[in-house]
This record gives structure tokens, sequence and C-alpha cells, in this order.
């Protein structure tokens, strides 16, 4: 790859890690930021109960405001190009995240989070089409899955911007804290004007806005319905589970740093900074795992090909759901399960950058990516809403919640069964 290539590789890997970093800063500070709102105690029972349940919500209403915003944003990519769709997608969501620093009730809250989240699903689609396009043929799969591990990179800035402004610069503050990690989500707005001054749209993309503008009804058509089903098939089952397990990292590693701390008799800022310490343990064991399962799909990709790597990740998936939270652990050893998680539950998510360009041609690309990616989402919503629902049930939401993603880990098991109709692309030359 030459100079410029990397440029490309480099540009929508910013734009993605910073599009993942906005979009999870909620759930990084739910526990202190849906109290305040409410006028709740933070660490109540009440408060826990609450923050499970708008968590639930406000996460399953982040993934509809994803798809939405990455199906509309595809169909637009196609035809107004890559670069600008990335560099507008990309000021959406910086400035839909800020929002948030000021909201003075949970629905303004919910509304900028709404915004933030039609251009956090429309990045996705320009920089994987963008990549795919610009990118060597032999080097698409290595440089997909680079692409990809921006998303732990950026759940990783999120982790320790969380973890200095919460736990360090305001700690005992926490009702206030939560604003400024907020005002974090601007970053990107200054990364995508300098993403427009290097970074052209690619030729193909170019030789190709001839053609007829895209619709979403082609991709259902008797020449597209099966491609189509099939990457919306595989990014389903992953995203269903992703964000299940995601949504509740923070919240779930509180409520066991929480039972820790008062066996161990802690009070006041002890306790925050147990849980903040915990908190950041457990995401960092998950974006680890992430991190090394995105790069692990390179190899399989390549030599045992796309539908054995989606069914070892599948099941690996599964079984890493049912034993971290189905075996009897102490404590603190079920965060070491979020490293298994990350491995197989993220891990294959590094595959989508890649696997789904190859399935469409040019002009469509684009649209049928981002339609497959974020279309699923809708369904994956329903996920975190009833697993933070579930919870508020019993009589302990912790444990509650810890069951219901047991069972979560039946989702990639099940999609398994859907192999035999997932369409194989190695050795595939990208379609013009």
């Amino acid at each position: 790859m030459d100079r410029y290539q990397w440029t490309v590789l480099f540009a929508a890997w910013l734009g993605w890690g910073f599009d993942v970093f906005d979009g999870l800063l909620f759930n990084y500070v739910s526990s202190n930021c849906i109290p305040t709102l409410l006028g709740l105690p933070i660490g109540s029972k009440e408060a826990g109960a609450a923050t499970l349940q708008y968590t639930g919500i406000g996460t399953s209403l982040l993934l509809v405001g994803w798809a939405v915003g990455g199906i509309i944003f595809g169909k637009v990519c196609d035809r107004i190009g890559r670069t600008r769709t990335l560099m507008l997608t990309m000021a959406m969501y910086a400035f839909g995240t800020a929002l948030c620093a000021v909201a003075p009730n949970i629905t303004f809250l919910f509304v900028c989070r709404a915004i933030a989240s039609l251009g956090i699903g429309g990045e996705w689609a320009a920089g994987a089409s963008m990549v795919a396009e610009v990118v060597p043929e032999k080097r698409r799969v290595e440089a997909g899955a680079i692409l990809y591990t921006s998303a732990p990179m950026g759940l990783f800035l999120a982790t320790y911007a969380t973890y200095w402004i919460q736990g360090v610069a305001f700690v005992g503050r926490p009702e206030v804290a939560w604003r400024y990690v907020f005002l974090c989500g601007l970053i990107p707005a200054a990364v995508a004007f300098v993403v427009r001054m290097f970074v052209k749209e690619p030729e193909r993309w170019q030789k190709s806005t001839a053609a007829a503008a895209p619709a979403i009804s082609e991709l259902f058509t008797p020449r597209w319905r099966a491609t189509t089903l099939s990457g919306l098939a595989m990014a389903l089952v992953a995203l269903v589970s992703w964000w299940s397990c995601n949504a509740f990292i923070s919240t779930i590693a509180g409520g066991l740093a929480r039972v820790d701390a008062a066996a161990l008799k802690l009070q006041g800022t002890d306790v925050t900074a147990h849980v903040q310490v915990w908190g950041k343990f457990a995401t960092n064991l998950f974006n680890i795992g992430g991190l090394i399962g995105t790069l692990l799909t390179i190899p399989l990709a390549k030599r045992m090909g796309r539908k054995k790597m989606y069914a070892i990740y599948f099941l690996l998936s599964g079984l890493s759901l049912l034993g971290t939270f189905g075996l009897d652990l102490a404590p603190h050893d079920l965060l070491y399960g979020y490293f298994f998680i990350g491995l197989t539950v993220f891990g294959v998510f590094g595959s989508f950058t890649y696997y789904l360009p190859e399935l469409f041609p040019t002009r469509l690309r684009a649209t049928g990516s981002g339609f497959c990616y974020n279309a699923g989402r809708i369904i994956a919503a329903v996920g975190p809403f009833l697993v933070g629902h579930v919870a508020t049930l019993g009589a302990d939401s912790l444990p509650t919640a810890m069951r219901a993603l047991f069972w979560i880990g039946a989702v990639p098991l099940a999609g398994l069964l859907l192999l035999p109709w997932a369409i194989e692309t190695k050795g595939r030359v990208l379609e013009d």
C-alpha cells in the first residue's frame, strides 16, 4: 500500500473510532447521569433499577437511530460520495453528543442522542466503502480488519476519558462529572475537517456516478435478495449479542464492585473509586479481547473462508456468554469473562468491514453495506431493552440482569443455523 492508501485507511479509522467513542459514552456515565436527571440519589437501590431500565431504553433508541442513519446515509453516500458523507456524519454525531452535556432532563438527553445516532450510523458505510475501494485487492481483508481495530481503541478512549473525568478530576462530584464526559464528544468535529483536506473521492465511485442512483428496494430484487439477506443475517446475530452485552458492562461491573465494597466495608468516595476501577477493568478486558479477536479474523477469513470463520466466532460467542454468566464465580473473577466475550462477541465485527463491501458492486456498495450492517440494529434494539427491563423485575437487579445476559448466549448459537444460507466471498474480486 502506498502513502495515500494508508492516509485513507487512517482517516476512516479515525472516523469509526470516534464514532464508537461518542456512541458508548452514555453507557459509561449512565449510573451517574440517569439518577441526576431523574432526581434520585446516586448509588441508591432506586437509582440502580432506574439506571438499568433507562440504559436499556437509551441504548435501544440509539440503535434505532443508528439503523435509520445507516440506511439513509448509506444511500446518500452512493450519491454524493464517500468523503463528503464521512465528514458530514462525523460532524453530526460530534455535536449531538456534545449537546448531551447541557441536558436538563432525560427527554432532552435522548433527543440529543437520537441526533448523534443518525451520524453514528451513517459513518460506517462511508468509511468501509472508501477503504474497500481504495486499497489493493490482496490487502482488502487486512485493511478492513485494521479499520475495525479503531472500535476497541475508541472504547479504550471512552473508558479512560470517563475514568479520569469521573474518577479523578471530578471525584466526589458524580452529578456534574458526566456532563464533562459528554463534552469530549466534540473532538471528532475537528478531525472531520482535517479528513476533508487530505482525502479525495475514490476513483471507483467517481466512475460509477454515471450509473442509475441506487434504491434500497433494489436490494430485494431477485438479483440481490440472497446477497442482502446473507449480509443482514450475519450482522444481525453479531449485533444482538454485542449490544446486549456491552450496554451493561459498566452497570454490572459497578454492581459487582458495590457487592465487593460492602464486603470490604468501604464507604463514601472509596465506594465510588472502587466502582470506577472495576468498571475500567471490565471494559479494558472487553476491549483487549475485541482487539485481538478483530485481528484474528484476518487469518481465519483468508485461510478458512468467511462462512467457517463465522461458525467459529458464533460458537465461541455463545460459550463465552453462557460460561461468564452461568458459572458460580467470585465477583472479581467474573470480570475476566469479559475478555472472552470481547474476543468472540466483539472480535467478529472485524469481518464486516470487508465482508459486506465484498457483497455489492460499487454503485450499490454503501447502500447495501449500510443496510445490512444497520437494519439489524432495529431488531438488536430489543436486546438491551429486554435485558434492562427484565433486570428491573427482580428483587435484586444485578443477578437478574446477569441471568438475562446468560440467555443472550443462545443468540449466536442460533446463528449457526443461518450459516448454510450465507454467501462465501473468499477469493472474490471487488465488483465494479
